[in-house]
């Protein structure tokens, strides 16, 4: 009886190649899940080989549902519950996460020392590291499709629209400064006097918004994009999953997933993409002008 659960549960993990394989079906079948498995599902997607740590509890916390709506998600890719799905995610999982348990582990090591206060430097090495991560990171997940489909858009469009709320304010503000360089009209919805929703009055069909939002996802941004696109305006999302909100009705959607240094997740990437856009944009039309 022991060896005929094994075998089954075998088989049904061997219907995923790999976790990459089922990360690939996850984002396929993403628009048909309910609003509860949609957002285990990102955090799924989010967290990576992680989840061969993570229990179930602490899965479903983070979910804000509850355990058997893990459960369920697993069922609903085939697996017998969620510590199939956990085995999929273990196979290799080792050496993805060795770098960064060793990275953990030096910082507990630093606070856990006994040895007074962390000195300026060293937390700003520490800072250093996180965000050279993030641009690693970066280069290896970017794709040259996308970012010309992002110019193209950009460079297309008859006005620029902003949104960028909470921690991705920083790269809203640097947006609304480089692109002014440029002939483009530009509007930043920065949300003052909140009259973001009146400014929207200006919009026109063929517009582009660009959209800058992070899990859990500023609600003020989520709000603006879909105002947007019922004015028949384009969307360009920066954000950090292909799951995001945002990626759902984006003409364009580029990822940028930054790390986290003392529970404090970096802009570096993100910024970086930002700036990135900007430059291949002035690049573009001066090329069409010159």
């Amino acid at each position: 009886m022991t060896n005929r659960k094994l075998k089954s549960s075998q088989e049904a993990i061997l219907s995923y190649a790999n976790a990459d394989a089922f990360l690939a079906d996850l984002r396929a079948r993403y628009p048909q899940l309910s609003r509860q498995l949609q957002a285990i599902a990102r955090h799924v997607e989010h967290s990576g080989a992680h989840i061969a740590l993570q229990g179930i509890q602490d899965v479903a916390r983070h979910c804000g549902v509850q355990p058997s709506a893990v459960v369920r998600f697993a069922k609903h890719f085939g697996f017998h519950g969620y510590t199939q799905l956990q085995q999929l995610f273990r196979a290799g999982a080792a050496r993805q996460l060795a770098p960064q348990r060793d990275y953990q582990d030096r910082i507990r090591g630093l606070i856990d020392a006994g040895t007074g206060p962390m000195s300026g430097a060293q937390i700003a090495h520490e800072v250093v590291e996180g965000g050279l991560a993030s641009l690693r990171a970066l280069q290896t997940g970017l794709a040259d499709a996308p970012i010309d489909a992002a110019v193209d858009l950009l460079a297309q469009a008859p006005a620029l629209w902003l949104a960028a709320a909470r921690r991705a304010f920083p790269v809203g503000a640097y947006l609304a400064y480089a692109l002014q360089h440029t002939s483009k009209p530009v509007h930043w919805l920065h949300g003052l006097g909140a009259m973001q929703m009146g400014e929207l009055r200006a919009m026109a069909p063929g517009d582009v918004i660009v959209a800058v939002s992070f899990e859990p996802y500023a609600s003020e941004t989520l709000e603006l994009a879909e105002a947007a696109l019922e004015r028949g305006a384009r969307l360009l999302a920066l954000t950090d999953s292909p799951l995001s909100p945002l990626a759902a009705r984006a003409s364009v959607t580029l990822v940028a997933q930054d790390s986290a240094t003392f529970g404090f997740r970096s802009l570096t990437g993100t910024l970086c993409l930002a700036q990135s856009l900007f430059i291949a944009l002035a690049y573009r039309m001066e090329l069409v002008s010159a």
